[in-house]
């Protein structure tokens, strides 16, 4: 076999395999991708600190009352110590909430997780989802996306300047990704 041949059955066998077997496509960036969780202004060592300061307010005050013989009022300063450490736990798992935005060619995906772990997710067409906000905005506006009848709540743990710019920007990756198509 000559060389010629050789080459035009290996580029015969080149293009039978590329025409059988496309090359995988990288999926495309996403037009929107964002990650929303509480904002949370005490960090652990404000908390140790804070708890501490608590511990060592409710102990004197507690021990002067139990030093004039009003013993049974110190039990409720150990109270009020454990029911505020209770509260900043609550707050605290409730801080380990997320959601999860993405726009890319296949749709509009919210997935939501909740502080236990378990989460959910939503799909929305890109085309028809629309994404509402009281206009003019209020404090206490809700940021929606919904589409065919189903509507959703998100970032409601965000403040509103939060809602009101991720809704900007979720417009707009739409408005693009309806453009491009």
């Amino acid at each position: 076999m000559t060389d010629a041949a050789v080459a035009a059955t290996v580029a015969a066998t080149v293009a039978a395999t590329a025409a059988a077997d496309p090359p995988p496509r990288l999926p495309a960036a996403p037009r929107f991708d964002a990650v929303l969780y509480p904002h949370r202004s005490l960090p652990p060592l404000g908390f140790a600190i804070l708890m501490g300061a608590v511990v060592a307010v409710s102990a004197a005050v507690g021990a002067g009352f139990f030093l004039i013989g009003a013993w049974p009022v110190t039990g409720f300063f150990g109270l009020d110590v454990l029911l505020l450490w209770l509260a900043f736990r609550w707050n605290y798992r409730q801080g380990r909430r997320a959601e999860l935005i993405r726009l890319d060619r296949q749709g509009l995906t919210v997935r939501r997780i909740e502080p236990s772990g378990r989460h959910r997710e939503w799909r929305f067409e890109p085309y028809w989802v629309r994404v509402a906000m009281d206009d003019p905005p209020r404090p206490d506006s809700q940021l929606t996306v919904g589409s065919h009848g189903q509507r959703l709540v998100i970032g409601a743990f965000l403040t509103f300047e939060e809602r009101l710019e991720v809704a900007t920007a979720l417009r707009a990756a739409l408005r693009d990704q309806q453009n491009a198509a």
